[in-house]
């Protein structure tokens, strides 16, 4: 595993596992909730070490429950969880501290690696507040770092207004139908490390160019997207079912895309 150092200096792996839909029927995200999650005890059996994680995904008691007996000791793992910016969360700090808590106990720990405000807040005192809970429990040590998600440039900005403690990372969209290229470049600037959800959308004639640079690497062409997103430094969340695509998914460290293959991907 590759690793980004965070602008606080935390290393996040460069790949982690989603969650968004484990352990629910029919892998349906909106699924009533089952009481296994084969899928993530795949990902950790084949590596995964950053598992992505949020509140509104109904499974963090689930999702930690097997992390603990998996027996990966809490120093290997990446644990990423998110608090929504629904009112039963961000109404005041107390509101907030037991959203928190409450994802400490879920997670049978006692700090999160990476705490994330969901979406942008649009109500500015409620953001400060939020945000200022965030940075009470980064203070002592009980959040290893702080950052956002679905954050534009303006959130960012007023954000930035009462931030004492920088965002680490900001997780967004970033794949070749939404390639988010100008709020990358900002995030470059601010020194903000993105992490890119659905990494793996694509256009099919998008797919095909892929697929073709693939062929002279021996990769599949998904490899090559996320290899892609990896060597310009966007960490990657993919998530999959199926233990072969898993496998796949964390099998990017054996080659180095080209100058020219890169200048293909970016042409598309």
């Amino acid at each position: 595993m590759e690793y980004i150092t965070l602008n606080n200096g935390l290393k996040m792996p460069i790949v982690g596992t989603g969650t968004n839909t484990y352990g629910k029927e029919n892998n349906d995200y909106n699924g009533e909730l089952t009481n296994e999650i084969p899928e993530l005890v795949s990902a950790l059996e084949l590596g995964y070490r950053s598992i992505d994680a949020a509140i509104i995904y109904r499974n963090e008691e689930l999702v930690g429950r097997v992390l603990a007996e998996s027996k990966v000791p809490r120093e290997e793992l990446f644990i990423t969880t998110k608090v929504p910016g629904n009112e039963e969360y961000i109404s005041s700090k107390e509101a907030t501290r037991a959203a928190i808590d409450n994802s400490l106990k879920n997670f049978q720990t006692d700090y999160i690696d990476l705490l994330l405000i969901h979406f942008p807040i649009e109500d500015k005192v409620l953001l400060k507040n939020t945000w200022e809970v965030f940075e009470e429990y980064y203070e002592a040590g009980k959040l290893k770092a702080i950052g956002v998600s679905n954050f534009g440039k303006n959130h960012l900005d007023e954000l930035k207004e009462f931030a004492k403690v920088k965002p680490a990372v900001n997780q967004i969209q970033v794949n070749l139908k939404e390639p988010n290229k100008d709020l990358l470049a900002v995030l470059k600037d601010e020194g903000i490390t993105p992490v890119a959800w659905g990494p793996m959308k694509t256009e099919p004639h998008q797919k095909e160019v892929l697929d073709e640079i693939g062929k002279s690497y021996k990769k599949s062409g998904a490899q090559v997207l996320l290899k892609y997103q990896i060597q310009r430094g966007v960490i990657v969340i993919p998530k999959s079912h199926n233990r072969e695509n898993q496998a796949s998914n964390l099998d990017l460290f054996d080659f180095v895309l080209s100058a020219e293959d890169i200048e293909k991907i970016e042409s598309l």
